[in-house]
């Protein structure tokens, strides 16, 4: 249950930050003609925009919830199912006959 619920939150993490990423400006416009030190990732200011902060957030929380998924899944692989069964049938095997001490019979000819 707990991993669905992750796994679904890395889904709309994953979706949120490439909306976020899409919507910021680029700054490799011209292979760098127009760019200048205020648009540099780390400037003067440092990414001082709403969008900048969110975008690392939301990188932020992907990463730790990848951590965690990965962690759990891993805990999860080191159980198995046959660890967990318990046996609910109360059929004892048949006896094995004890084997007898006598010669077999030689074929006759």
């Amino acid at each position: 249950m707990t991993t669905s619920l992750l796994l679904i939150i890395q889904i709309v993490l994953v979706i949120i930050l490439v909306i976020a990423v899409l919507l910021q400006k680029s700054s490799s416009i011209g292979l760098g003609a127009y760019s200048g030190s205020n648009e540099s990732v780390f400037g003067a200011k440092g990414p001082s925009s709403f969008l900048a902060k969110t975008t690392f957030t939301i990188g932020f929380l992907f990463v730790v919830n990848t951590i965690t998924l990965g962690y759990m899944y891993s805990q999860s692989a080191q159980s198995s199912v046959i660890d967990e069964m318990v046996p609910t049938t109360n059929v004892a095997a048949p006896a094995v006959p004890a084997a007898s001490t006598a010669k077999p019979e030689t074929p006759k000819k």
